[in-house]
Parts: C-alpha cells; sequence; structure tokens
C-alpha cells in the first residue's frame, strides 16, 4: 500500500475502477462516526477494503478501538447506506492492519479542527503523555496549553487547557 492510498485508509485493489464500486465509495462516505459527526469513516482511515461479487458488497472495517460502543451502529449506518443499491451488504470487522490516527486523511483533521477538536499529531512523532503537554489549541493555534485530564469524554479524547486564549478543548489523542 503506498502512503497515499495508507494515508485515505483505500487498499490499492479496492480503488474504484467500476461504476458499482465508485458508488458503494460514495455511500460510505456518507456514514459518520457517531462521537465525531463531521468527518466520514473513510476520511477517518476506517474503510480497509470493498469487495463486490453479483450479488454482493464487501465492506472490511478496522475500528478505531477493539471495544469501541459505537461499532454496531457503525455497521449498520455502513449496511443501510450501501443497501439502497445492493442486494446484500456485509461488514467484516478488521484488526489487521490495526487503526491508526496516521489514516485520518489531511481534510479530516481540518474538519477535525474547525469543529474544535486538536487533530492527533503524527504517530511518527508522538512520545507519550509529555508531548500531550502542548498540544496545540485548535481556536488559537497556541501551543502554550496543559493537559488537564488524560481521559475525555470517549476513549479516543484528553482534554487541554489554553493559557493564551483561556479556553478548554479536546484533543483527539495520537493512537499508533
Amino acid at each position: 500500500m503506498s502512503s497515499q492510498d495508507e494515508s485515505k485508509g483505500v487498499a490499492p485493489r479496492s480503488r474504484p475502477r467500476s461504476k458499482r464500486l465508485r458508488a458503494v465509495w460514495q455511500s460510505l462516505e456518507t456514514v459518520t462516526d457517531p462521537e465525531i459527526p463531521v468527518i466520514n469513516i473513510v476520511e477517518m482511515g476506517m474503510i480497509n477494503d470493498v469487495r463486490l461479487d453479483e450479488d454482493h458488497v464487501i465492506v472490511d472495517m478496522t475500528p478505531t478501538f477493539a471495544g469501541c460502543p459505537a461499532l454496531d451502529f457503525i455497521r449498520s449506518e455502513i449496511r443501510a447506506a450501501v443497501s439502497g443499491f445492493e442486494k446484500e451488504v456485509k461488514v467484516n470487522v478488521v484488526f489487521d492492519p490495526p487503526w491508526s490516527t496516521d489514516r485520518i486523511t489531511e481534510e479530516a483533521r481540518q474538519k477535525l479542527k474547525a469543529f474544535g477538536l486538536a487533530p492527533p499529531t503524527p504517530a511518527s512523532c508522538e512520545k507519550g503523555q509529555e508531548d500531550m503537554q502542548h498540544v496545540p489549541c485548535p481556536l488559537c493555534d497556541s501551543t502554550h496549553t496543559s493537559l488537564e485530564s488524560i481521559f475525555g469524554p470517549t476513549l479516543c479524547r484528553s482534554i487541554h487547557y489554553c493559557h493564551d486564549c483561556l479556553q478548554s478543548f479536546e484533543h483527539f489523542k495520537t493512537i499508533r
């Protein structure tokens, strides 16, 4: 998988080659994570592969967390989005390769920031909790920030405080 494909979460064998496959991918782009409604599951890099045969669509999806509480909901939303023009939709949950925040597209990172959620740093740059002390504020871009709580409202978020704009904000944790 090339780095460009990897960042989009699209395996080379499933690049849209047919009108039908393009339609499936477009349908998948309508499905959002209920905890982060500003980006879709394709932008999140959660879709590993899409395969077609005469009567079926098979979607391989990797959740952001193995115990993600939204997993069944997202699977149901995938089925609903694609079933409008397909006879049968099967959604496989796969964990290989494991999901990483490096799979989030650049466009999605900008959407997270505009939503007020500091996007994750590249996993290759993450050094642990000490790096979480100066996460850039999504509201004013200051790095004069501090970690308030590593435990946010969801497993994938932490809470920070900006000492310049005096606002609390959430950070999407880096997952390797």
